[in-house]
């Protein structure tokens, strides 16, 4: 069986998230604002710009391109996929948005001295990042590896239920795994590392669709 999986996006190119669905052996619908739709057997969640801060009790302090329309559609398909224990896959503002729906917060800016580690001008930013022992990113791609990333925001508080499983050099909490929901959050982009993305300078990032998918089978 080939899971299919609903993307929900900015409303902009979503070609590198359905090529590697694709290639893990699965498929996807990418959308704007789509309605929570349970025929689907995984949310996946893309990246994009910064979340409304007042949706985690915080005034703008940095922020940038703020969709609260989107914000509110993601964090309703949340409520649902999430309350019917189906899989979800959340990428760098998706990680974000999965912190902020458990009652967490966020980072508005890493600022001056942290996000050139994180954020180009041009094209991604690559850094080592350390996996928690037991973790999925450990079981995938060791202690530590070389990832992707494209953001100048990140986790603050956590979300309820969650825990960190892996950070940046500098602290920047890469990617956390629920108690008890099937999420798979990550800061990095890796669709943008694996297929015809990959490259030989960062782990494959399709590792993670795989598993994502095989969650998605049940």
């Amino acid at each position: 069986m080939r899971p299919k999986v609903l993307i929900s996006t900015g409303g902009g190119c979503a070609a590198n998230y359905l090529a590697a669905l694709r290639a893990a052996d699965g498929e996807g619908e990418a959308r704007y604002l789509p309605a929570p739709d349970l025929c689907y057997d995984g949310l996946l969640l893309a990246g994009g710009e910064d979340v409304e801060p007042a949706l985690f009790g915080q005034e703008d302090q940095g922020s940038r391109g703020i969709d609260r329309e989107r914000d509110e559609a993601e964090l309703a398909l949340l409520d649902a996929f999430c309350g019917a224990k189906k899989p979800v896959l959340a990428v760098c503002r998706g990680h974000q948005v999965v912190n902020v729906w458990l009652g967490g917060g966020l980072i508005q800016d890493l600022g001056p001295e942290l996000v050139p580690f994180h954020q180009r001008e041009e094209g991604d930013q690559l850094h080592l990042i350390q996996a928690e022992k037991g973790s999925l990113l450990r079981r995938l791609y060791g202690p530590v590896f070389p990832v992707n990333s494209s953001h100048h925001q990140g986790l603050g508080r956590l979300g309820r239920g969650l825990r960190e499983t892996a950070w940046s050099e500098d602290g920047v909490v890469e990617a956390v795994e629920h108690e008890s929901l099937p999420v798979i959050s990550v800061q990095f982009h890796p669709e943008r590392m694996t297929g015809a993305l990959a490259r030989p300078d960062t782990v494959d990032g399709g590792d993670i669709f795989r598993v994502f998918l095989e969650l998605c089978r049940g």
